[in-house]
C-alpha cells in the first residue's frame, strides 16, 4: 500500500538529513503541515532545536492578496516557520524522491477564538470554545473555504489532507486541560459541544426547535451526569434518551447539513484552484455527530465529495468498515497509524497493523508522525514497512 508520513517544516528546514532519513522509511509521500493550530513540539534529531513552540494557529507560508482588508484571516507563522517554511520543506522532501501533499487544519483554531470571539461555538450554559470556530457562520464558513483553497494548493503539492473540516466541540485538549472529572461519554460530549449562537439559534428555529427551550433542555439532560446519577455514554441512543429523541435528531440534522455544505464549498473550492489530478482526502471520523480533527461525515456522502478520507486507526481500524460499505472505485481509504511509541502508538506491530487495515479495506496508509517518532519509533516502522 501506498505510504504517506506526517511531517512539519520545522522537522526539515534546516536539517539536511531530514529529507533522506524520512524517504529511507519505506515511504512514498509525505503530509507537510501548511497550516497548523498551536502546538509545542519535539523535534528529536534536528541539529538546531528539540522543542519548536508553534504559539498560535498559522499559515506556513506567505498568504496570498486575497486576505487584504478582511477580518478573519490567517496569520503568518512566528520564527518556528518564517517565510515560505512550507515551500522549502516541500523542495527538499520532493528532491529526495518523496511526493509531496499539503496537511491542513481548518476549524481549529484558538487565535481566531481569542481576537474574534463571537466567531466561536457557545455552548448551552453560555461558554465559548475560543478554540473552536462555528462553523454556521458565514464568514468563518467564508474564511475556511478560502483557507482550504489557499493552504491545500501549494506550488508543488499533488493532493491535500483537509483535517477538522467540520464540527469541533469541548474535547480538545485546550491548554493544560482539567476537563476529566467527569466521564461524558459520546452523548455528554455531543451536548457539551452544541452551538448556540446567534447562527445556530436560527439553524434550529429552522429546525422546529426554540432555542431558549433548548438550552435549557440540554442543561437539564446534563444535570444529572454532572451529579454523576446518570450515564452519558450510549452514543446516539444515549443522546436521545437524555434529551428527547425529537429535539436529538433535529439538532443532528441542522449540523450535519451546516457540516455537509461546508464539506462540499471547501472541497469545490480547492479542486478549482488546483491542476488536474490533484487528490483531496478529508480526517474523517464515521459517525456524522462527532466532533473533532477527524470530522464527523456520513460515509456515502463524503466519498461522493472527494477523493477519499484518513480515518483513525491506532488501537483497530473497525472505523474502516462504514467507509469500505460505501467505497467506489479509485477512492482512497487512508488508515492512520499513531507511530509514536510516547504518544500511544506501536510501531513494532506496524506490519501486523497494516495487514488488518488491508483486510478491512485501506487501500492506503498514513503514519503519524515522522519528526515527533525517536530513533527507535523509526527502525520500526522501517522494518514494519519492508514486512508489508
Amino acid at each position: 500500500m501506498k505510504t504517506s508520513a506526517f511531517v512539519y517544516p520545522w522537522d526539515v528546514n534546516g536539517d539536511p538529513d531530514a529529507p533522506a532519513s524520512v524517504a529511507g522509511l519505506g515511504v512514498e509521500q509525505v503530509t507537510l503541515a501548511a497550516a497548523y493550530h498551536s502546538t509545542r513540539a519535539l523535534t528529536p534529531r534536528h541539529p538546531r532545536h528539540r522543542v519548536v513552540t508553534a504559539e498560535y494557529a498559522a499559515v506556513l507560508y506567505p498568504p496570498d492578496a486575497r486576505w487584504r482588508g478582511r477580518e478573519p484571516r490567517p496569520y503568518e507563522a512566528g520564527d518556528w516557520a518564517p517565510g515560505d517554511a512550507w515551500g522549502e520543506a516541500a523542495a527538499a522532501l520532493a528532491d529526495a524522491g518523496l511526493e509531496v501533499h499539503t496537511w491542513v487544519v481548518l476549524a481549529h483554531n484558538s487565535r481566531l477564538g481569542a481576537e474574534h470571539p463571537h466567531t466561536s461555538v457557545v455552548n448551552a450554559y453560555g461558554d465559548r470554545y475560543p478554540w473552536a470556530p462555528c462553523i454556521a457562520q458565514p464568514a468563518t464558513r467564508a474564511y475556511l473555504t478560502d483557507l482550504a483553497a489557499e493552504a491545500a494548493v501549494r506550488p508543488g503539492a499533488r493532493g491535500t489532507e483537509l483535517e477538522s473540516l467540520g464540527w469541533y466541540g469541548l474535547a480538545h485538549l485546550h491548554a493544560h486541560d482539567k476537563t476529566g472529572g467527569v466521564g461524558l461519554g459520546d452523548a455528554g460530549q455531543y451536548l457539551m459541544s452544541l452551538c448556540f449562537c446567534p447562527d445556530c439559534r436560527a439553524g434550529y428555529g429552522g429546525q422546529g426547535l426554540d432555542a431558549g427551550e433548548l438550552a435549557a433542555a440540554v442543561r437539564a439532560a446534563l444535570e444529572p451526569v454532572w451529579r454523576g446519577t446518570a450515564p452519558s455514554d450510549g452514543g446516539w441512543a444515549g443522546v436521545a434518551k437524555l434529551l428527547g429523541e425529537t429535539p436529538a435528531n433535529a439538532t443532528r440534522a441542522w449540523r450535519d447539513q451546516t457540516a455537509r455544505t461546508l464539506q462540499e464549498a471547501a472541497v469545490a473550492a480547492v479542486r478549482a484552484a488546483a491542476p488536474d489530478g490533484f487528490q483531496v482526502l478529508l480526517h474523517a471520523d464515521p459517525v456524522s455527530y462527532h466532533c473533532g480533527a477527524n470530522a464527523g461525515v456520513d460515509p456515502a456522502h463524503i466519498l461522493s465529495v472527494a477523493d477519499g478520507v484518513v480515518v483513525p486507526c491506532t488501537g483497530g481500524a473497525g472505523l474502516l468498515t462504514p467507509f469500505a460499505e460505501q467505497r467506489r472505485p479509485g477512492a482512497v481509504l487512508a488508515a492512520n497509524l499513531t507511530v509514536v511509541a510516547g504518544m500511544g502508538g506501536r510501531p513494532d506491530t506496524l506490519a501486523g497493523d497494516a495487514a488488518r487495515a488491508r483486510a478491512l479495506g485501506a487501500t492506503e496508509l498514513r503514519l503519524y508522525h515522522a519528526g515527533l517518532a525517536s530513533d527507535g519509533d523509526l527502525e520500526a516502522v522501517r522494518s514494519g514497512l519492508a514486512g508489508r
